[in-house]
């Protein structure tokens, strides 16, 4: 990312007590109706009055009247403004990000799990409910990735840092993270409050992403990885991209025989459109293609594997054409979702869940400094890989470029995801986000996939009258 404005932030702490929430038992794509924007306004709460706590404010006054006198107490306040949550606002709103909360009661789908708003008395706010409580805990729980500076050096380039070029590379650290958590720990995890010693494979997982070529996600190694797709330090990378180098790392700790606790533990498939993406259009997963990435994955030692299924879009040109973000939101309820790589122009994030018209996400644009978690050190300091601020962004100010991620245990999982996706294209009315079939060139669909394929998108027009979707090329 570039010529974006850099934060130093310290908002990643514990999570609340944990509260029983009401979670929707089928985490489906049961809700696919998107109102207009009028239906949606609501009193916004901000997120720093929610989850900066009255302590933290209380220590400020105090340790502020203690230095009052002299300049290094002035200087000292000054520096816990410019560090605070105030001047986190006034950055975030010349970024254009919302750190506000929307007061909605609507439904809150956080990576396929349901949670429920249900006020106890008309006068509550719908932060305080317990269903948003159990929200919050799960979204704190998610692994946070952000700019890091004071690490070793990238190959023979002088970068110590990726400060305001590194965002892209971040927000796919911590979709793969999510992939990690689900199939390692299970999607009902939740990072423990006052646990410690940690789980040794929570700790496993952090120490994929050190930022050192120990590490086999670090940002040393994907720069490496993403050589023949552009990829260096100091430049900018967009989602297609991203997701090429991640299968190209992943594969070759594969061919060089590599220990078996140090590969990446399931498959990569990268859905595109007919002949590689070369083509455009809608992106086409073919089950075939599925089954013998799978097989490979394995050397043939299994029929199948857990895979993460990658499909990088580009829908629309300055922004994301009207018609495809009802579709967008939907994915969010398939419980294989892992979210979403986007964000604004030239500032990526990490979109997590979605409430009525806005996306949650996770802000890599902070500063930290660099934190190597060693995966045999229990009691380590975790608390830079999560945050607390709940962030939302409008869905349909996102960056048209994009990729989508989904992780299917097994086979099953993955029958389901295919459901789930074919049902969701056959509600499309002719523009799908990305079409199944069983076979390359597929002369018809599979029945028991319930598979639909689109030639053309040109029969149906947008909410605006279009006759032209606007698709680019990969």
């Amino acid at each position: 990312m570039k010529n974006i404005p850099d934060r130093t932030d310290t908002n990643s702490t514990d999570s609340p007590d944990r509260v029983s929430g009401s979670i929707c038992s089928e985490a489906g794509p049961s809700n696919r109706k998107f109102p207009k924007s009028s239906l949606w306004s609501g009193f916004l709460v901000s997120a720093f009055s929610v989850f900066d706590t009255h302590s933290e404010s209380k220590v400020f006054h105090k340790k502020n009247k203690e230095t009052s006198t002299g300049n290094h107490g002035w200087t000292a306040a000054v520096k816990r403004v410019m560090n605070g949550g105030s001047m986190r606002r006034i950055q975030e709103r010349v970024l254009g990000y919302k750190t506000n909360v929307s007061n909605s009661i609507s439904d809150i789908w956080l990576l396929g799990v349901c949670y429920k708003i249900c006020l106890e008395d008309p006068s509550q706010e719908p932060v305080h409910s317990s269903g948003y409580a159990t929200f919050s805990e799960d979204f704190s729980s998610r692994i946070l990735m952000t700019y890091r500076k004071g690490f070793m050096s990238i190959g023979d380039s002088k970068y110590t840092s990726d400060v305001n070029w590194g965002c892209m590379l971040r927000s796919s650290q911590m979709l793969v993270a999510q992939a990690l958590l689900v199939h390692r720990l299970g999607r009902p995890w939740r990072k423990p409050l006052h646990q410690q010693p940690f789980d040794r494979e929570y700790l496993e997982i952090l120490h994929m992403f050190g930022d050192s070529e120990d590490s086999l996600f670090s940002i040393h190694n994907l720069l490496k990885a993403g050589e023949s797709y552009a990829l260096a330090p100091g430049s900018w990378v967009g989602p297609y991209a991203m997701c090429r180098t991640l299968e190209t790392l992943a594969r070759s700790k594969i061919e060089k025989n590599e220990p078996e606790d140090t590969l990446f533990p399931m498959a990569i498939y990268i859905v595109s459109g007919d002949e590689d993406g070369e083509r455009g259009g809608a992106p086409v997963l073919c089950i075939e293609d599925a089954s013998r990435i799978c097989s490979e994955f394995s050397r043939n030692q299994a029929d199948w594997s857990p895979l993460l299924l990658l499909v990088p879009l580009v829908l629309g040109l300055d922004k994301v054409n009207p018609r495809y973000l009802p579709f967008l939101a939907a994915t969010f309820t398939f419980p294989q979702s892992l979210g979403i790589l986007g964000g604004r122009p030239g500032a990526s994030t990490y979109l997590i869940g979605v409430q009525d018209d806005k996306v949650f996400y996770l802000d890599p644009h902070d500063v930290q400094q660099t934190v190597n978690i060693s995966k045999h050190n229990l009691e380590a300091d975790t608390s830079s890989y999560h945050c607390n601020v709940i962030r939302q962004i409008p869905l349909e100010s996102i960056d048209p470029s994009l990729a989508i991620g989904f992780y299917c245990r097994d086979k099953d999982d993955f029958d389901d995801f295919c459901s789930r996706a074919s049902e969701l294209a056959a509600e499309s009315n002719g523009a799908p986000l990305f079409t199944i079939t069983e076979a390359r060139h597929s002369p018809k669909s599979s029945s028991t996939s319930k598979t639909h394929e689109v030639d053309s998108f040109d029969a149906a027009d947008d909410a605006e009258g279009s006759t032209q979707d606007d698709w680019q090329l990969l």
